[in-house]
Formats: structure tokens, sequence, C-alpha cells
């Protein structure tokens, strides 16, 4: 729960900043969100999940 949290803060801060520096308009990140919500629901969700948590695993295994 705690990295779903994260990701969509860190997603939401990344939009935010697109649209204001990058010139994303507004209706390409609605239609992004979209994409996102439609994939969310396909049979592709499991292995983007999957995908999801393995990176995460592995930043988290990165020592400094």
């Amino acid at each position: 729960m705690a990295l779903s949290i994260s990701a969509v803060l860190l997603l939401l801060i990344i939009v935010a900043l697109l649209i204001r520096r990058s010139g994303l308009k507004p209706g390409h990140a609605v239609a992004c969100v979209l994409l996102g919500f439609y994939l969310a629901g396909s049979s592709w969700a499991p292995q983007i999940t999957d995908l999801t948590n393995n990176v995460a695993g592995m930043i988290s295994d990165i020592k400094f």
C-alpha cells in the first residue's frame, strides 16, 4: 500500500511538472490517465503489477 501511494504521488508530481514546464497539454494528461485506468482493468494488469514490483524491488536493493 505504501508503494502505491508513493508511486501515485511521484507520478502526479511528474505529470504536473510536464504540464507546467514541457508543454504537456491537460488533454494529453487526461488521455494518459484514462489509458492507465483501462490498462488496470485489462488482462495485462498482472504483468504490469509484477513489472513495477520488480523494478521497485531492484531500486530498494541499491546500496548508497
